[in-house]
């Protein structure tokens, strides 16, 4: 996958993605997801790769401070028309452009499988994240100290194509961030573990 495909793949997934995958399954999932999450009100809050803002109904946009990223326009387009108070922002997350140590907490749902290099992307969130902050992560990863199995590893191309990597080792990408952020959690939410719920919270850094 690379940014340029990306671009493409979610320009076509935009009219029918939340028809998809903000309803029924994934929508319950979602909630499940964010029921427990306590914002502080003021907080600053950084959504990364928002899509059409189906995160979004699940907090209190009013008294927080919202800011909501994606590479994709036409996604963004689409969270405009639900959420259009809220700062939209055309952002690759393997680079964000904001301050060291700006938010209080970061959610980045469905974006760590899309991002060309998962790495660079939770390195940035740890970057931009304040000292003693959180990092919520919605997605689908490999099993957990097993091997994808034959069928996955032969879908798992095509499923790139299609805008998505299944085959993601989530404890690979946390080594990049390992040193300044711990695992508070990590529960399954759908799929048998397939997708996963994992918070991180920032213990260094920001002096």
């Amino acid at each position: 996958m690379n940014n340029s495909w990306n671009a493409f793949i979610y320009k076509c997934w935009a009219p029918v993605y939340d028809f998809f995958f903000n309803r029924g399954l994934f929508y319950s999932a979602r909630k499940r997801v964010f029921a427990q999450v306590n914002v502080a009100e003021g907080s600053r809050v950084l959504f990364v790769g928002v899509g059409t803002g189906a995160d979004l109904a699940f907090f209190p946009l009013d008294r927080l401070k919202v800011v909501a990223v994606d590479y994709s326009i036409d996604m963004l387009k689409k969270a405009k028309g639900k959420y259009p108070h809220i700062e939209l922002m055309q952002m690759d997350a393997q680079s964000l452009s904001f301050p060291a140590c700006s938010f209080d907490l970061i959610v980045a749902s469905l974006i760590v499988s899309v991002v060309p290099n998962p790495e660079k992307a939770i390195l940035e969130m740890a970057r931009v994240v304040k000292k003693g902050g959180t990092i919520i992560i919605f997605d689908k990863f490999a099993p957990r100290h097993q091997k994808l199995s034959v069928v996955k590893k032969i879908i798992r191309p095509v499923i790139k194509l299609l805008g998505t990597d299944i085959g993601i080792s989530f404890a690979k990408v946390y080594k990049a961030v390992k040193h300044e952020c711990c695992v508070i959690e990590d529960s399954d939410v759908m799929m048998r573990g397939m997708y996963r719920k994992i918070v991180l919270k920032k213990i260094t850094g920001c002096t």
